[in-house]
């Protein structure tokens, strides 16, 4: 795997499969994990060990694939937690607790003095047991920044390798997101990694504002999976990072397409047409405009090549056409070579046909279209006062 200084850490299995309604088997959960190992995902998080026998068995069938990637098991920073992962063999185990004080008063009925003492007691409890451990401050984005510090300094002292920021509620914005993590940066020698929420849409771009912050570690769900609206989506952060920021994950961006389709099956969760990078029509084109300057020159309408996520780009005729995409449609559809004119005559009946249809006309229509305009050429031909009756 390469070395790019950057870890995705997939959590596909574990908070994507927490999208209400959504429950794998586990078949599906060992062909998710093969597929995003195979693309070059590094890190995995596969499970909850204290949700009961099954899901443990489960995690036990991962573990024993010995698969080249890092497999991480989710739990609460609770000794019982920490015990039912022991129980299925793991070696990583991520331990969360609440860092804001909503959650700490509210959720846990406890004070900020408890939550460092538990982090505290249980990371080297863990650590004792032979976990490499990860602590997750729950509720981050909306903590005290100053007992953010002394949650991270505690976390780093007992012994865990890594702090996980998340923004659990999805309510930062990257600006927010960047002075919190760099702040964390320039405090602490613990790994960092990002886990955003996409509540407001800004999951990603969270995600980004982190790395470029400090954070090494970035948490993703594949098609955005996760609860509520969801996590940052892996082919987003990692296309986003290649071509914006000039980082190369290590993943091979040709198999997203067939990794997003696995898990839109396995999730019933179907993926949007327009759904950035994976989504079916996202190489899609219409607009005339758009389609005469893709023909002359690619990049006046592309932002990346999509023979990098294994597509390439569709040319479709509908009411936004115009008359270049007419003739490019037909030499590539059918072999046929338009005059100018007959483009600008069949380009009418294309529109007439996708606002009646409401679909882009198939090869089958678009060759009856231009043997109606043979057809009415020939007819003008041999009595050229007879006014043209369009069909």
């Amino acid at each position: 795997m390469a070395d790019t200084g950057i870890t995705i850490q997939d959590t596909t299995l574990r908070d994507g499969e927490q999208t209400a309604g959504v429950a794998f088997t586990r078949e599906e959960k060992l062909a998710i994990a093969c597929a995003l190992v195979a693309l070059g995902v590094p890190e995995l998080e596969i499970g909850i060990p204290a949700m009961g026998g099954e899901e443990q068995e489960v995690i036990r069938a991962l573990l024993a694939l010995r698969l080249p990637a890092r497999l991480v098991v989710w739990g609460r920073l609770h000794g019982d937690d920490i015990a039912a992962a022991a129980r299925c063999g793991a070696t990583c185990v991520h331990l969360s607790i609440p860092a804001s004080d909503l959650q700490i008063e509210r959720k846990l009925g406890r004070d900020r003095a408890f939550v460092l003492a538990a982090i505290d007691r249980q990371v080297r409890a863990a650590r004792d047991r032979g976990f490499d451990v990860s602590v997750g401050a729950e509720d981050a984005s909306r903590a005290d920044a100053d007992f953010l510090l002394r949650f991270a300094d505690q976390a780093q002292a007992s012994g865990a390798r890594r702090l996980r920021y998340a923004d659990t509620l999805g309510v930062l914005d990257p600006f927010t997101t960047h002075a919190a993590i760099a702040r964390l940066r320039r405090s602490v020698d613990l790994e960092l990694e990002m886990h955003a929420h996409n509540d407001l849409g800004l999951a990603t771009a969270n995600t980004l504002a982190a790395v470029l912050a400090g954070a090494r570690h970035v948490s993703t769900a594949v098609n955005g999976l996760g609860e509520r609206a969801g996590n940052a989506a892996l082919e987003e952060v990692v296309m986003a990072l290649r071509h914006l920021h000039g980082i190369d994950t290590g993943v091979d961006t040709r198999r997203l397409p067939d990794l997003s389709r696995l898990v839109a099956a396995a999730s019933g969760r179907p993926v949007a047409a327009n759904k950035s990078v994976v989504g079916e029509g996202v190489f899609t084109h219409e607009s005339g405009i758009h389609v005469d300057g893709l023909l002359k020159h690619a990049p006046n309408y592309q932002s990346f090549d999509p023979a990098e996520v294994g597509r390439g780009h569709r040319l479709v005729l509908g009411k936004h056409s115009g008359a270049h995409a007419v003739r490019a449609a037909y030499q590539r559809e059918l072999g046929i070579t338009l005059t100018k004119n007959q483009a600008e005559r069949l380009l009418a009946r294309v529109r007439a046909h996708a606002q009646l249809a409401k679909r882009p006309p198939e090869a089958e229509e678009l060759r009856r279209f231009h043997a109606e305009l043979h057809h009415t050429e020939l007819r003008h031909a041999a009595a050229p006062g007879i006014a043209e009756v369009q069909p």
